[in-house]
């Protein structure tokens, strides 16, 4: 991965304009752009550590053409079946590939069986993008009110069909009035599966 690719990378996920990711690192706005514009590839020792803590991975080790190793947070827990609450906690942080922490912004620990037909066992890690949009048919973290669940996601006739990926769990089905009501919505997606056997 390049320098520009790092700063690119880090400005879209952080929103942050040029001008703050200077004074972040210490540098001039103009030292930023040249980077963006990929005129500069290399840093000083001290830029770049300042550049890893910042962005939250080692800089130094992409410079060089390796696959840098990242972590990504595990913030909680999510039930494969029904009737958990929604709430945030943190549950240490997993190892992952730059890659990965492109794709997806958190972990979440699965519990239950109503996934296991598309490889979710109860413990496995899913790797969750942050988004209110899914396609149909997708793997997506829906809340039901104060509940969270991970389901396939799809959307026929204007009602949402939470379906189970093992024969034993039920589908729900949820009309426009509780959609609305509930609410039930969607949370993020499902980018990938970690299942430590």
């Amino acid at each position: 991965m390049t320098l520009q690719e790092i700063i690119l990378d880090y400005k879209k996920r952080s929103g942050l304009s040029t001008s703050q990711i200077a004074l972040k690192l210490g540098v001039a706005r103009s030292t930023v752009m040249r980077w963006e514009k990929g005129e500069v590839t290399q840093i000083t020792s001290k830029v770049c550590t300042a550049l890893s803590k910042t962005v939250g991975f080692d800089v130094s080790s992409l410079l060089k053409g390796n696959d840098g190793r990242v972590k990504i947070p595990i913030v909680g827990y999510v039930k494969g079946g029904y009737d958990m609450f929604a709430q945030e906690n943190f549950l240490g942080e997993e190892d992952a590939s730059l890659a990965e922490k492109q794709l997806g912004d958190y972990y979440l620990k699965v519990e239950g069986s109503s996934m296991i037909g598309v490889g979710i066992m109860p413990g496995s890690l899913v790797l969750v993008r942050s988004t209110t949009h899914v396609e149909n048919g997708k793997i997506a973290v829906i809340l039901i009110g104060d509940e969270v669940t991970v389901k396939r996601f799809i959307l026929k006739n204007r009602m949402v069909i939470l379906e189970a990926a093992n024969p034993d769990v039920e589908n729900r089905y949820f009309t426009p009035q509780e959609i609305k009501t509930l609410p039930v919505r969607v949370i993020g997606e499902v980018i990938s599966i970690k299942t430590y056997l």
